[in-house]
């Protein structure tokens, strides 16, 4: 309740908006972009709005207010104050009646007294407005007489505050008439303005609803132009992953994205040419080995004729020349070896290494293996019979020689041999009762002139036959692992091959040499035939570079 002097409402209703947080973590820039936007102009629509409806309903009210309450002031000094001193009821009434026909739109209760301290009321409407419906806090403001000064020269105002009676808002004031007279209340309703700025507040609300929808639009459309090149530059990165290393990137514009790309173009250009140097450089090893296998084929063809005669005059030879000879015997077919395994290592570089498929009985290929290399006294083997797998027999025979000997030659006897079946793949270990394998020499068992000791940098193999071995199991679709035994007691190599080649022969071809490995060439098709050393690879557990299978 305030006075009229400041004008200013008591106990207007000030709202509270609470905000929520999802806590939901957006993974989508997308969905990031358009939450972002939204939420921005959802609060910038939201302040606006309720700005707007703030300032609107204060300037409806305090004009509503101001119209009544001026209009009731002029009726108490123009129709109360001619009123006798101590008026009836009656004509208490009719003036009431008369104020409230005003044009002012209220209802009107006169207070006067007919005698001392014997009041008496006249009201407009009694339906509508009595005295029972004015505000305790308002009888007793409009009562008390105020003290004179400077800048107070009446001792009574009008005073005024908004209410809700039953259910409805009202507009209830007071003053009374200076010098003697009734006191007069007014009540206005203030239902038409609560419909108007009903209105107002639905009006507000369809425009923050739009404005969160344009704003949803325009995130879209901004999402989509950062987006685009972004998606763009990762379908790139995805391309020149798979080795696709000519793509680049159109450039267009001169923002940040524009330098993206083109930092991107030029990463992928610098790329493609290192990648085109280093396949250059490793184009021309492979062919420099290729040419320097072939080229050295004839003169090691001479060589090893030389040697067989040298080897059936060995003991007649005179003694103090003997054991050169034997050196240049052994030397001779080390290099032939040396020489096959180059030859054969760059049939795999090339992708020239075909299968010859055929039904193999294994246990009798193994024991043909074992066997041909004078292996059976130092060799277990456990095969179970009747196992007839798909396969090329000569490429089989040349890994089983290259395991075997591999373990004969740096493992401990005895060397064991297991052939089983897991599912459609057939796995043969080969375990010996040697030290093991380091740690730390596991992982580069396989790799081609790995040596195991760097004590020993010349062996007697030439280091490529575990290479050779695991070249011929991919080759099959199979491959091969190197392991220590659970008991610490040797090494176990393990061979899988799948049921069935043809799969993997159809993608070579049929026919082609595939190579001897350290294991040496078969000479009966099947690799039962001797190798150049009878055994298999020196086996410093070395071998080759591990080519993915394709």
């Amino acid at each position: 309740m305030r006075g009229e002097r400041d004008g200013t409402p008591d106990g207007a209703v000030r709202g509270g908006r609470g905000a929520q947080g999802a806590g939901r973590r957006w993974t989508s820039l997308r969905v990031r972009l358009i939450v972002v936007f939204g939420l921005v102009a959802l609060t910038a629509a939201v302040s606006a709005s309720g700005i707007a409806y703030w300032l609107n309903r204060e300037a409806v009210l305090t004009r509503t207010q101001d119209a009544a309450l001026g209009d009731f002031k002029q009726e108490m000094q123009n129709r109360a104050a001619a009123l006798p001193l101590r008026p009836t009821q009656e004509e208490l009434r009719h003036t009431a009646e008369l104020m409230a026909q005003g044009g002012g739109g209220y209802s009107v209760v006169l207070l006067g007294e007919r005698d001392a301290g014997k009041p008496i009321v006249g009201v407009s409407d009694p339906d509508r407005f009595t005295l029972r419906d004015v505000p305790a806090s308002l009888r007793a403001a409009v009562d008390e007489e105020q003290e004179l000064t400077a800048g107070n020269r009446h001792s009574y105002h009008v005073f005024w505050l908004r209410t809700n009676l039953r259910g409805t808002p009202y507009l209830v004031g007071g003053t009374r008439v200076i010098g003697g007279g009734p006191t007069g209340y007014m009540l206005k309703s203030l239902e038409p303005e609560r419909q108007d700025l009903a209105s107002l507040g639905w009006s507000l609300g369809v425009a923050t609803l739009l404005a969160l929808l344009g704003s949803a639009l325009l995130a879209q459309v901004a999402a989509t132009t950062v987006l685009k090149p972004v998606h763009r530059l990762g379908e790139a990165a995805r391309r020149l992953g798979e080795g696709k290393l000519d793509t680049r990137l159109r450039v267009s514009g001169t923002d940040e994205l524009a330098e993206l790309a083109r930092t991107f173009n030029g990463a992928a250009e610098s790329l493609q040419k290192k990648v085109a140097d280093m396949s250059a450089r490793e184009e021309s090893s492979r062919r420099f080995v290729a040419d320097m296998s072939h080229e050295l084929r004839t003169p090691m063809t001479a060589l090893t004729a030389v040697t067989e005669v040298l080897e059936e005059e060995q003991d007649s030879l005179d003694p103090m020349v003997a054991p050169a000879v034997t050196l240049v015997i052994s030397e001779t077919r080390r290099l032939n070896t040396l020489v096959e395994n180059l030859m054969e290592v760059t049939r795999f570089d090339a992708g020239t290494a075909k299968l010859v498929l055929d039904d193999v009985d294994v246990a009798d290929q193994v024991t043909a293996c074992i066997d041909a290399r004078a292996w059976l006294d130092a060799v277990e083997l456990d095969a179970e019979r009747g196992i007839v797998w798909r396969l090329d027999p000569r490429r089989l025979d040349v890994i089983l020689a290259n395991l075997i000997g591999n373990a004969l030659k740096h493992g401990g006897s005895p060397v064991r041999v297991s052939v089983r079946t897991s599912g459609d793949d057939l796995i043969v270990r080969v375990r010996d009762h040697g030290p093991g394998i380091p740690e730390d020499v596991l992982p580069h068992v396989f790799d081609r002139f790995y040596k195991a000791s760097a004590s020993r940098p010349r062996s007697e193999g030439s280091g490529l036959g575990l290479s050779i071995a695991m070249e011929n199991a991919l080759v099959h679709g199979g491959d091969i692992t190197a392991a220590n035994s659970p008991d610490g007691d040797g090494a176990v190599f393990t061979l899988r091959l799948p049921r069935d080649g043809s799969s993997a022969a159809a993608g070579d071809g049929e026919g082609g040499d595939g190579g001897a490995g350290e294991g040496g060439t078969g000479r009966d098709g099947r690799g039962n035939g001797r190798g150049n050393d009878g055994s298999g690879d020196d086996g410093e557990r070395d071998s080759g570079e591990r080519r993915a299978r394709g």
